[in-house]
């Protein structure tokens, strides 16, 4: 991995470090649930961050919204906290990836079940 991969990642590291400590405190509303937040791509020049998140127990519309709603402020808190020039501006995803291989193994379970059951 050459130095400026190196530091991208290192960066992005952080951010998501930061931002699974500052949203809980920041985003409040039970309809929301728990947000968990699963990965950080930076665009090359550190302008914008997509930042991929999950849901539990709540609604993921309702998430992606708050977060769209506090992206401005939680920029502002990321850069007291980054000693970087660029903080990147926040772009949230919602990654349903977990929710896609859960239902995957639920209905391999489902199919390996049906082949044992008698004819």
């Amino acid at each position: 991995m050459s130095g400026k991969n190196h530091r991208h990642q290192r960066v992005a590291d952080q951010i998501q470090r930061d931002l699974a400590e500052l949203i809980p405190k920041e985003v409040r509303d039970p309809k929301v649930g728990l947000i968990t937040l699963q990965s950080v791509e930076l665009s090359p020049d550190l302008a914008h961050a997509k930042v991929f998140f999950t849901v539990l127990g709540g609604d993921e519309a309702l998430a992606l919204q708050a977060l769209k709603e506090k992206a401005g402020y939680l920029h502002s808190l990321l850069f007291k906290r980054l000693h970087i020039h660029t903080v990147p501006t926040l772009h949230f995803f919602h990654d349903a990836s977990i929710e896609r291989g859960i239902e995957m193994s639920r209905l391999i379970d489902q199919a390996l079940g049906d082949r044992h059951k008698p004819s």
